[in-house]
Order: C-alpha cells, then sequence, then structure tokens
C-alpha cells in the first residue's frame, strides 16, 4: 500500500479548482473509437472515505478482459485533498488513485472510473480528469444520473437511452441486466460513447456494476479499515 502526500501546488480553493477544469478540459480526446471490449487489460479504480480521520484510499485492480480475471492490484491511502463540493469531487480523489494506478504491476489498459467524465456540469468529471493526466483512455460508469434526465431503456440488457443535459446528448443510460436499474455511461477520454457502453456490458455477465467496479470497491473499503484500525 502506498501512502500519498497532497502534492504541492494542489487547488485549495473551488475559484482554483474550476480554473484548473477549465484548463485542461480542451484536452479531452473524443475522436478515437478506443480499445476492443474483450482484448488486453481493463482496470477499475474506486475510493473510500473517512472524513472525521481525513483519510481517503484508493484501489486499482487490473482484470484481464477476456476473462475478467485479476491480474494486478494496488492501493493507496492519503489525506483528502479537497473539501466537499458537488462537481469538483475529482480533487478529492485524484492524487490517491493516481498513486493506486502507478503502483500497478502491469499495464492498466482501459481505466473504467466509479463515476462520470463528459456527463458532468462542467463536462469534465473524474475519468475525463484522470484519462488527461494520464493518457490513458477512461470511461465513467455510475449508479446514478446525477442531474441528467434520460427515458428508461427497454427492459431487456443492452438497451439504452440518451443521458441529456437539456437537448445535448452527454452519456448513456444502460440496461446490464434484464429489468434491473440501469447505469450511466459517459466517455471520460479517448473512447466513443459506444465503445464504452460496449465495454460496460462486457464488464457486466453477472451483476448490474461492472466487475471492475466490484472489485476496486472492496480492495478499497479493506485498505480504508487497515489504514484507520476500524
Amino acid at each position: 500500500m502506498t501512502t500519498v502526500r497532497i502534492p504541492a501546488g494542489w487547488p485549495a480553493t473551488e475559484e482554483q479548482a474550476r480554473a484548473v477544469q477549465d484548463e485542461l478540459r480542451g484536452r479531452v480526446v473524443l475522436d478515437e473509437p478506443g480499445l476492443p471490449p474483450g482484448t488486453g487489460h481493463v482496470t477499475g479504480v474506486d475510493v473510500a472515505y473517512d472524513d472525521e480521520r481525513d483519510v481517503v484510499a484508493a484501489a486499482a485492480v487490473v482484470l484481464d478482459a477476456a476473462t475478467l480475471e485479476v491480474v494486478g492490484e494496488a492501493t493507496a491511502v492519503g489525506r483528502i485533498s479537497f473539501p466537499y463540493v458537488p462537481g469538483l469531487l475529482a480533487f478529492r480523489e485524484i492524487p490517491t488513485v493516481l498513486a493506486a494506478l502507478d503502483a500497478l504491476p502491469r499495464p492498466p489498459g482501459l481505466v473504467v472510473c466509479d463515476g462520470y467524465g463528459l456527463a458532468h456540469p462542467r463536462r469534465f468529471g473524474l475519468a475525463s480528469h484522470l484519462g488527461v493526466l494520464t493518457g490513458l483512455p477512461t470511461i465513467g460508469v455510475a449508479k446514478n444520473p446525477f442531474t441528467f434526465t434520460y427515458d428508461d431503456p427497454d427492459a431487456l440488457r443492452g438497451s439504452r437511452s440518451a443521458l441529456l443535459a437539456g437537448t445535448e446528448e452527454v452519456g448513456s443510460a444502460l440496461r446490464t441486466q434484464d429489468g434491473v436499474k440501469p447505469v450511466f455511461v459517459s466517455v471520460g477520454h479517448r473512447t466513443s460513447l459506444d465503445n464504452a457502453c460496449a465495454h460496460t456490458l462486457a464488464l457486466t455477465p453477472a451483476y448490474r456494476i461492472p466487475e471492475t467496479t466490484r472489485r476496486a470497491d472492496g480492495l478499497c473499503r479493506a485498505a480504508l479499515r487497515r489504514a484507520t484500525g476500524i
């Protein structure tokens, strides 16, 4: 497990954080088709917090994209690096997530974030932020639609509908299991929305949530327990 310090010069105010988003947002790459599902590696990242103790734990779990078997994992623990502000949550997570990714024993391939990419009020959620900083292809798969609207997809697995900010499509509501509430998929960096949805379906053979997120969630929670002694 890697111990992380808050980087020098890390944004300390909402104004500074929004300025960083404005600077980095223009670097998001949207014209690449993305890696084919079922090939290479796919990595899930997730975080867990203990706000009372000012601790955040991040996990990165690498799966073989063809078999969904775990082939590498790493965790990192640090101080919470930014206060809770809706729309700026990436600034609480990025330093420890980057440390966990850096500690992996093999290349991560596509990175799947438990959260948002373009489906973000400023069109620059965690998946986009992480993709720009690392150069890796990234997608966001969230459990709820945040502030966006959508029509309920058909009940069959694989059905999808547009996730909308007014009339702008920012992602997809995707049904990963028959008759189960959809997940909300958005492009992060260096992939397309169709490709992001295809990867999400490949990662959800049995459950609503991608295997990448399920594995990373358990690992970061265990790391937080070890770090806090609870």
